[in-house]
């Protein structure tokens, strides 16, 4: 009797010892979580994902098929330039339209982190290729005659659109931090890009001050950048579609869950180490 009474206080102690993040947020582990959709899992987790099909590899289909030619272009390869006028529809359906539609999937799922960068980017990607319609007339206040297209060979322009990289910058640094929880290609690809926003300020900047040679320079510099931060993505959005049809081969991501524990994590684990 006494073994069994044993047995039985030892059984609950051993089972909230076993009680790690994996098995209380079943049936999807921590680390598949989130390579399936780029954020943390938190136990409050939708049980939509259950009924509804996954849009974070939709969202990255579009992020790329917009990235990886404005990065090529944006170098010069096979003589290609323009500032990317002659895919502007790329850039509207498939850089904005595409990511809008999968960030408002990410919404209704509850992945607020995805959420905000697809909806973020996709955004980016809408004004990318507004900005460069004349119905837009972005460089009308610029110009003292309003000719639109005079008025964004301006200094004042430039400098203008330098400020709203370096917001860019800023906003992608946040997500990089927050990238820790999630896995090793999207901190690679979310750092790359805080680099690539941060040269395509510099080149704004330099074209303001009449530096246009350093400015060329910097562009061609953000090109390779935003190139090598389009390669993660690619591995991401790979490994995601190979998970979509249950391929034997799975590709991994790197979790670095593990690094910076959540809020959640931690509450368990003081939880475990009391009861024990």
């Amino acid at each position: 009797m006494s073994d069994d009474n044993v047995s039985e206080k030892q059984a609950p102690e051993t089972l909230r010892r076993y009680q790690t993040a994996e098995s209380v947020l079943l049936p999807i582990p921590r680390d598949v979580f989130e390579k399936l959709y780029l954020n943390p899992k938190t136990p409050n987790a939708s049980k939509l994902r259950s009924t509804f099909g996954n849009p974070t590899p939709i969202c990255l289909m579009g992020f790329l098929l917009a990235a990886t030619p404005t990065a090529m272009l944006t170098m010069g390869w096979r003589g290609a330039g323009g500032n990317g006028g002659a895919i502007i529809p790329v850039y509207i359906f498939f850089g904005a339209m595409v990511q809008i539609l999968g960030a408002i999937g990410e919404w209704i799922l509850g992945n607020t982190f995805s959420c905000a960068l697809f909806f973020t980017y996709g955004t980016f990607w809408l004004v990318q290729g507004t900005s460069l319609m004349p119905f837009f007339a972005v460089g009308t206040m610029y110009s003292p005659t309003g000719n639109t297209l005079e008025g964004m060979q301006t200094p004042e322009y430039s400098a203008t659109i330098g400020f709203y990289y370096v917001s860019l910058a800023l906003l992608t640094f946040i997500y990089l931090i927050c990238s820790i929880r999630t896995n090793v290609c999207l901190f690679l690809a979310l750092f790359l890009l805080v680099i690539t926003f941060g040269l395509f300020a510099g080149t704004y900047f330099q074209t303001a001050a009449g530096n246009l040679i350093l400015a060329a320079k910097l562009q061609k510099a953000a090109g390779a950048f935003n190139f090598a931060l389009c390669i993660p993505i690619w591995h991401i959005f790979i490994a995601q579609i190979l998970d979509a049809v249950d391929f034997p081969v799975a590709l991994p991501v790197g979790d670095l869950s593990t690094i910076i524990l959540g809020r959640a994590q931690k509450t368990r684990k003081r939880g475990a180490e009391s009861s024990s």
